[in-house]
């Protein structure tokens, strides 16, 4: 390790030691997200203009930030599946009946497919407002190599079909989808616990003695899961800064510049699609505003982290403890929000990208013939989609290779492709929350008391100073 780099990391050190001086003296969860926001942005930008993003110091720099940026979302991603797990068979262990289990399900799935379908119908708007189109696009060494990346995936985007989608949930071996092995895991393990909920249900008449024990059971596990949750969501400013300074000092300045009008328009469209989440949740009956503000700090998370999957445990915090949103609605939004209709990944994306490539081919994207088959194949292909990064390329894979589309074209957009994830992501973690708010306010079960209040997301009740 060279004298630079040991300078880097600790100027690195000090700020991060800043922000623990802020959590110790209380400041409060927002203000310490934004604070590191904001630090890492800066210090990124400073390690770019002193060194240059393709320097070897801000390589090794940033590998040694790595250990703290995605070593917190691997935290994150430690706690998902017990969370999921543990959270969802006590919720259904406090419903009266199956009946509200399938509302709960329809409503919030119905939410995320509904919303995608926006979502897809925004991205079409606003290419044809900024006139998008990769005609005449030059693609340089590294694009060229992202396009042949593509075509060699396109094979696995055409296997899929809506029926192996719906095969994919089902666990055949719940223990292996406990690690997360599949991409379908997370909706697998839900359906899992449902099995293991209701079946415990089945014997509280005929042997409650056995039922009060598992009851029991459950709620220690639950009480601990969720004290691991809160420990782990402690280290957000850390994360945060880390991941985004990591961005900053790597990105290319010139290559944003290049395509600047594909960045402002897929910005535009996940501004509105935040506006229709916004809408919803006021045509709910709650105040948007406060709703927008309670949910800054989860979204900042995501939006660096580029993680929906890795977002799980705060989201559902958020829906808790700041919205009102009981724990087994919330639950089911952030998990099948990670998978089953993203608006950001697999709904603007590759409605913009298809209606870009289209023209390429010969195509008038902007007819009937095209859109609908187009907003359809969205609908399904949103289906499944991961909650990892490169789940919006596989949802673009799937629209374009369905559409007959030249896949290889997607790669020109390679160099602007984490910036423009940072925002689907925010959109995607937003639109399962407001899947799961609404779900919550339909069913009549949002606690008014909880989102009126300013609760912090990381603390006990009992012990918000700490936090």
């Amino acid at each position: 390790m060279n004298l630079p780099v040991l300078l880097n990391l600790a100027i690195a050190a000090l700020l991060l030691a800043a922000l623990y001086v802020q959590q110790r003296r209380h400041a409060s969860f927002t203000v310490r997200v934004f604070t590191a926001l904001g630090a890492g942005i800066v210090f990124g930008a400073l390690l770019q203009a002193w060194y240059g993003a393709s320097d070897p110091v801000i390589k090794l720099t940033g590998q040694y930030l790595d250990i703290v940026g995605s070593g917190y979302v691997k935290l994150l991603q430690m706690i998902i599946m017990p969370l999921i797990l543990v959270s969802i068979v006590s919720a259904i262990l406090k419903l009266r009946n199956a009946g509200a289990l399938g509302r709960i399900s329809a409503l919030t799935i119905g939410t995320l497919m509904a919303t995608t379908v926006v979502a897809a119908l925004i991205g079409v708007l606003m290419a044809k407002l900024f006139g998008l189109t990769a005609v005449g696009l030059a693609s340089n060494a590294a694009e060229a190599a992202r396009g042949a990346y593509l075509e060699g995936k396109l094979p696995d985007a055409q296997a899929i079909t809506l029926p192996s989608m719906i095969l994919g949930f089902i666990p055949a071996n719940p223990f292996l989808d406990l690690t997360g092995a599949r991409k379908t895991s997370t909706i697998a393990v839900v359906i899992f616990a449902i099995f293991i909920g209701i079946a415990a249900h089945g014997i509280a008449d005929k042997k409650p003695e056995l039922f009060t024990s598992f009851d029991h059971f459950v709620k220690v596990a639950h009480a601990i899961v969720m004290r691991i949750v809160t420990l782990v969501l402690r280290l957000t400013p850390y994360g945060i800064f880390a991941l985004i300074t990591q961005l900053v000092a790597t990105s290319s300045y010139q290559d944003i510049l290049n395509l600047l009008g594909f960045v402002i328009a897929s910005y535009c469209a996940l501004l509105l699609m935040f506006g229709v989440h916004l809408g919803i949740v006021s045509a709910a009956g709650l105040n948007p505003l406060r709703y927008a503000r309670k949910l800054l700090p989860v979204l900042t998370f995501a939006f660096t982290s580029r993680s929906s999957a890795g977002a799980i445990p705060m989201s559902v915090q958020t829906q808790t403890r700041r919205l009102g949103t009981p724990e087994g609605i919330a639950n089911f939004a952030a998990s099948f929000g990670a998978t089953i209709g993203q608006n950001g990944c697999a709904g603007i994306y590759p409605a913009m990208l298809a209606v870009m490539i289209a023209p390429t081919v010969g195509i008038d994207p902007y007819t009937a013939a095209f859109l609908l088959p187009l907003v359809a194949v969205i609908a399904i292909g949103s289906v499944g989609v991961a909650g990892v990064g490169g789940g919006a390329t596989f949802a673009a894979l799937i629209v374009l290779s369905t559409l007959n589309l030249p896949v290889a074209l997607a790669g020109l957009l390679i160099s602007i492709e984490p910036l423009i994830d940072m925002g689907r992501t925010a959109l995607n973690v937003s639109g399962s929350i407001t899947a799961g708010t609404l779900t919550s306010r339909v069913l009549g079960e949002t606690d008014m008391a909880a989102f009126g209040a300013d609760a912090e997301l990381t603390s006990e009740p009992e012990e918000s100073e700490a936090a």
